[in-house]
């Protein structure tokens, strides 16, 4: 099994390589985890830069005594894969962040669909982001990450479209049988630079937005015959990308 994964935020060690992981990321290493002397761990910032470590010793209930090996940088992904999703309701926003950080993704971009019946307003909106940002990092850690993915601010479909115009493969995932849309698993994509995938909320992607989205250059696209919810469309289609431009080879 894999060396278990804490986060932190300077690598600046003592002499002979000394480091104290303290914080509640000590407390799980001591406490929860109980790790004991010569245990190897992993520690990271979450932005691609990370260390092997040995454990030396504890003290208390919430410090790790380890000595800290070489800190080595994990380049970026290639293609980058950033997914838009729109709000789902209840705690299923969490799921998708949750999975789709396991699975690979590189960023998540929380959007207020027209048909989402979930609203990111004021307090409440700054508190659901910080569960998904918070949920990025549990995840990351638990599926042994050292880049976790970014998770933006919450956009709006003008903000959306101005992304997906930028970027060098754009797909809306789009199921409805009227509407002409193509497979994702034939799809053309670029072996660098970056994919933008949007999902939409359990109404779907509404006309209006679907005619702005194909103006910024994105088509839409299916996974398969059966209809995903929102909260593990995003999960399925990044694994489909992944398996497809290489990046699980």
């Amino acid at each position: 099994m894999t060396a278990p994964v804490f986060v932190i935020e300077d690598f600046r060690a003592g002499d002979a390589g000394r480091f104290v992981l303290d914080g509640p990321e000590g407390r799980h290493a001591v406490s929860v985890k109980r790790l004991r002397s010569g245990e190897e761990i992993v520690l990271t910032d979450g932005a691609g830069r990370w260390a092997e470590a040995e454990v030396i010793d504890t003290e208390g209930k919430d410090r790790l005594i380890v000595r800290l090996g070489e800190v080595s940088e994990e380049p970026p992904e290639s293609p980058r894969i950033t997914v838009v999703q729109a709000l789902p309701k209840g705690d299923r926003g969490e799921l998708a962040v949750e999975t789709m950080t396991e699975t690979g993704v590189d960023a998540i971009v929380p959007w207020a669909a027209a048909r989402c019946i979930t609203q990111w307003k004021g307090e409440r909106g700054l508190k659901a982001l910080a569960k998904w940002r918070a949920t990025a990092r549990e995840a990351g850690k638990q599926s042994r990450r050292v880049r976790f993915p970014e998770i933006a601010d919450a956009a709006t479909t003008k903000q959306v479209a101005a992304l997906l115009a930028k970027a060098d493969f754009a797909a809306v995932l789009h199921e409805d049988r009227d509407y002409g849309s193509e497979a994702l698993a034939t799809a053309e994509l670029p072996a660098t630079g970056e994919i933008v995938l949007v999902v939409g909320p359990e109404g779907g992607v509404s006309p209006e937005e679907l005619a702005l989205f194909g103006d910024s250059g994105a088509k839409a696209y299916r996974l398969g015959r059966s209809v995903l919810r929102t909260s593990t469309a995003g999960t399925a289609a990044t694994a489909l990308l992944l398996g497809r431009t290489g990046r699980w080879a």
